[in-house]
């Protein structure tokens, strides 16, 4: 596959990501604790409501957690396919974000896990309050208030389980930006945009495992640059590598190998992207 071939699939995956998880997250609904900060102050009876409408609803939630897994998988073929784009400027940058995205993957994949394990709990507590109406006794109302105990550390897990998942992809992040400044991969603005919104979106999901419900802000600019990225990329591509040299910034060294490489044969003046004139070769400036 192309190197621009690879930067269109790749960015394809990038908004494949985005719809996905935000259709399943709508479906599902705020209340499963997916980015809420307001996930420590509940109201016993404001999760009773919840669970009763999930209850009443499980193809729902359902189709939102398979929308969340098809997020999962994106991410996992975004890791994959990034890999051989940035191991020619940086190995180990290509390792950490196969990895770091892999990782995003599977902690998104279990807090899908603990959303699935509202459906029979809210099943049990809408039959527990069902009995304890039926009987005019508190056993039933006590086994639905242990049950929404239950619930509460469910939704819970899954809010830990997608803060931790962010702080991963947010991390790799970074290292994918450096990577695609530093190799001129896309734009240069857009490398910086996409350091700086990672950076935040780091912040956030730290704030959020500290109570601070700030997250949502502050994904936002991170967000924004993937959805960005992943436009530009459907549009573009990644660079195809010339004369043998790789994408972007490796791409203008290849193009200078030697006084008879490139240039040899009569080549004339050539200028190539950040390079200068310089008589008849190319002096290329480093990242």
């Amino acid at each position: 596959m192309s190197s621009r071939a690879i930067g269109r699939t790749m960015g394809a995956l990038f908004l494949l990501a985005f719809v996905a998880y935000a259709g399943g997250g709508a479906l599902i609904g705020a209340e499963s604790g997916g980015g809420s900060g307001d996930l420590p102050d509940y109201l016993p009876d404001y999760l009773a409501d919840y669970l009763a409408d999930v209850a009443d609803n499980p193809t729902r939630i359902a189709a939102g957690a398979l929308l969340m897994l098809i997020n999962s998988a994106a991410v996992v073929g975004i890791g994959v396919l990034a890999f051989p784009v940035l191991k020619p400027h940086s190995e180990i940058s290509a390792q950490a974000y196969l990895i770091g995205r892999a990782v995003e993957a599977a902690l998104l994949a279990v807090g899908v896990v603990f959303l699935l394990l509202l459906v029979p709990l809210a099943r049990e507590h809408a039959s527990a309050g069902g009995a304890a109406g039926a009987a005019g006794s508190d056993a039933g109302s006590d086994a639905g208030s242990a049950l929404a105990g239950v619930a509460r550390v469910v939704v819970a897990g899954n809010h830990y389980s997608y803060q931790i998942a962010m702080m991963s992809v947010a991390i790799v992040g970074v290292v994918f930006c450096r990577v695609l400044f530093r190799a001129r991969l896309v734009p240069r603005f857009m490398a910086v945009w996409g350091l700086a919104g990672y950076a935040v979106f780091l912040v956030g999901a730290v704030l959020e495992v500290f109570g601070y419900g700030v997250g949502v802000v502050l994904a936002v600019p991170g967000g924004l640059f993937e959805i960005a990225l992943g436009v530009l990329l459907i549009v573009r591509g990644f660079p195809v590598a010339r004369s043998g040299g790789a994408a972007g910034g490796g791409e203008a060294g290849g193009g200078e190998a030697g006084g008879g490489g490139a240039g040899g044969g009569g080549a004339g003046d050539v200028q190539d992207g950040g390079g200068r004139r310089v008589g008849f070769l190319v002096s290329t400036e480093g990242p």
